[in-house]
């Protein structure tokens, strides 16, 4: 592995994790700033798409619409892999997702195992997500007792 190499896995790691923070400070207008202007996110369900959106400010919209309920959202990067190829490369990311929220009077809390395939791209000298296919493998949600 030579520097450059190495240098685009830090790059790359560091996109994923700013990604996630972001979206953990439900600061969405930073975090749709990491994807190519006309990025494209699908989210997986049980193997059926239950949301695909194209372009950043569709994103930084159904984000903030899909989790204005919730009051803590905390994404927990893990293992990944990448496959570079120039200026274009491949990730997957194994990522436990917490949500806490209020339904029905209730405190609940989401714990969510998802798998990111991403597909970056290198644009002026930057590193961008330009496809971004997250699969909940599963789900799990209690009542958070106080």
């Amino acid at each position: 592995m030579n520097h450059k190499e190495l240098e685009d896995r830090i790059l790359l790691k560091e996109l994923v994790d700013k990604i996630s923070i972001l979206g953990d400070k439900k600061d969405f207008s930073n975090q749709v700033q990491l994807f190519s202007e006309n990025a494209i996110s699908e989210t997986i369900i049980e193997g059926k798409t239950i949301l695909k959106l194209e372009g950043r400010k569709t994103m930084a919209s159904a984000f903030a619409k899909f989790l204005s309920e919730i009051e803590t959202v905390y994404h927990f990067n893990g293992q990944q892999f990448l496959t570079l190829d120039g200026d274009t490369a491949k990730g997957t990311c194994y990522c436990l997702i917490t949500l806490i929220g209020n339904e029905n009077g209730k405190k609940m809390m989401t714990k969510i195992g998802a798998i990111y395939k991403d597909d970056y791209i290198r644009i002026d000298n930057n590193w961008f997500i330009a496809k971004r296919t997250g699969t909940f493998e599963w789900q799990e949600k209690n009542k958070v007792n106080q």
